[in-house]
């Protein structure tokens, strides 16, 4: 196939700097794979904004096309079980990465890598809620395997205006939970509020370095896309038995904690991944979240933005600047 397209790709100036620019390109230009998919619809997550200023930690190579959310159609496919015209999900793994990804309007990728887009959900809506939502939902099925109730008291949210917290508060709300959102933007209170927090609480409440090994006994559990002194600090403050869903390091890496929330309150910390979980896990929660765990509200949490739009967005995103979340319209949407 020898059809052009237009991309987002970053490059590296002379003088170190990355760039955004917009290009046409050819689907021969596109790695191998089985699947060729036309995206329609994409989205902006912090990995993005990552890749996008030249971590190499996410990407090794540039030029780059970042975007590690897409859904479209199939193109092509050298499999009988993704025809031509069906509608797809292709999430994580390593597209955005080192895979050309959803900023370009064609990507071709592995057919293990592809999910057919459930019924219940259309391709717009499967982009607001992205690997953000994705990741929250897995936090939240986590949370919930430990033994997370919601007569158990208050569920902690850490970023809660960024795309992952600000799902993450819309589907504990939908499912009955007392939220407790901490943001440092004033701006997301009322957002918060309408989505389901019952209190909002100061960032800089939880990320200010406390030396006590424990605190007041406050959280059923949390959800910490932060990371650093904010995820001891949430450990710190659960009740008796509860769990962290840890997903997110946008403070910190880091982890400056001590044992006792673990000895003394049976404290449990939950390791959470998106990009790489199995394709028949990411199937059934992709199920529920455009079923009986389908966010509420989707439309109020998007900024639909163009490929023209990309750049001063994804700086957005990396600057902690964002509310809600990014989502990108290809040319040819309709939905």
């Amino acid at each position: 196939m020898s059809e052009e397209f237009r991309a987002f790709e970053v490059v590296e100036g002379e003088d170190g700097q990355f760039s955004g620019r917009i290009v046409s390109r050819g689907v021969a230009q596109l790695p191998a794979g089985e699947v060729l998919v036309r995206v329609r619809w994409s989205c902006l997550n912090y990995k993005d904004a990552l890749s996008a200023s030249g971590n190499r930690g996410v990407t090794r190579n540039y030029p780059h096309t970042p975007g590690i959310d897409a859904a479209g159609e199939v193109v092509e496919s050298t499999g009988d079980d993704l025809a031509p015209g069906r509608e797809v999900i292709v999430s994580g793994y390593d597209l955005g990465m080192n895979t050309a990804g959803g900023f370009g309007e064609m990507i071709r990728v592995p057919a293990n890598w592809v999910l057919p887009l459930p019924a219940g959900l259309s391709a717009r809506e499967s982009m607001i809620i992205g690997t953000a939502g994705f990741t929250a939902a897995q936090c939240v099925e986590k949370l919930l395997r430990n033994g997370l109730g919601k007569d158990d008291g208050p569920v902690l949210v850490t970023g809660a205006s960024g795309g992952v917290g600000i799902l993450a508060v819309a589907l504990l709300a939908k499912l009955g939970f007392a939220v407790a959102a901490s943001t440092g933007k004033e701006s997301s209170h009322a957002l918060l509020r309408e989505l389901g927090a019952t209190e909002i609480i100061d960032r800089a409440v939880l990320s200010e370095a406390n030396p006590r090994p424990l605190l007041k006994a406050q959280w059923a559990g949390a959800i910490d896309v932060v990371g650093g002194v904010t995820l001891a600090n949430a450990i710190k403050g659960l009740r008796y038995g509860g769990s962290v869903a840890c997903c997110g390091l946008v403070e910190s890496p880091e982890f400056p904690a001590t044992v006792f929330p673990f000895i003394l309150r049976g404290a449990n910390l939950l390791g959470i991944d998106s990009a790489e979980a199995p394709l028949e896990a990411k199937a059934a929660l992709w199920q529920r979240l455009a079923t009986d765990w389908k966010p509420a509200g989707l439309d109020r949490i998007a900024s639909e933005i163009g490929l023209e739009q990309l750049g001063e967005s994804l700086g957005a995103v990396l600057r902690g600047q964002a509310l809600g979340r990014f989502l990108v319209r290809h040319e040819g949407s309709s939905d």
